[in-house]
């Protein structure tokens, strides 16, 4: 039987063997703390990418398109929209 030896007194080589035996890993669990974000903060990366993402949605295509029929609905004298 071996005899009782404080932890505190162990040698360093000993404390490390103890503590590996001890440790395990947390599986599927990860530890890492997560939040959800903050809707009300500032984002950056949104304010760059929006003249992008404005670009793409709204061409320039889609005003040339319909302004001709824009003019064409205020000039028409039956569908008169200024009077």
């Amino acid at each position: 039987m071996e005899k009782f030896i404080p932890y505190e007194k162990l040698s360093k080589k000993e404390k490390r063997k103890m503590d590996l035996a001890k440790r395990q890993t947390w599986g599927e669990l990860n530890p890492v703390t997560r939040k959800p974000q903050n809707s009300k903060a500032y984002n950056r990366n949104k304010s760059r990418n929006w003249k992008r993402d404005y670009q793409r949605t709204n061409s320039g295509t889609f005003l040339f398109k319909y302004r001709f029929q824009i003019r064409q609905i205020v000039n028409d004298p039956v569908c008169n929209i200024l009077s």
